[in-house]
């Protein structure tokens, strides 16, 4: 299982992945910084990668839906920041293996991880 972190997320969800053991990336390391949406998307499925992102645009299940991708985690902090994003992440990681999340949609906030596996 390999993770793409989007450009929208601090490096250091990078490196927490990594650190957690998992096989992640982010797009500016492959040379993808300034794509658009529907690139990023076509990259991703194409290697079949497991997403994580705060872009809210992913989080459409009309677009994306589950069970058709190799997964999205959307992170959605209340407030700006790095140590916000971090936390959402942690939060995620603390709760569930990715593994574990592979297919569906999970958006984590501060109040919630909610996963979404049929659409």
């Amino acid at each position: 299982m390999h993770i793409k972190v989007d450009e929208d997320l601090p490096t250091q969800a990078t490196q927490r992945l990594r650190k957690e053991g998992y096989d992640a990336s982010n797009v500016v390391e492959q040379q993808m910084g300034g794509w658009k949406d529907p690139q990023i998307w076509q990259a991703v499925q194409t290697h079949r990668q497991f997403l994580v992102t705060a872009d809210k645009g992913f989080g459409d299940i009309r677009l994306y839906p589950p069970q058709t991708h190799g997964g999205v985690l959307l992170l959605r902090p209340d407030e700006d920041g790095i140590r916000p994003i971090i936390d959402l992440l942690d939060q995620v990681l603390a709760a569930y293996r990715m593994e574990m999340l592979v297919g569906s949609l999970t958006v984590a906030t501060p109040r919630s991880i909610r996963i979404r596996r049929t659409h």
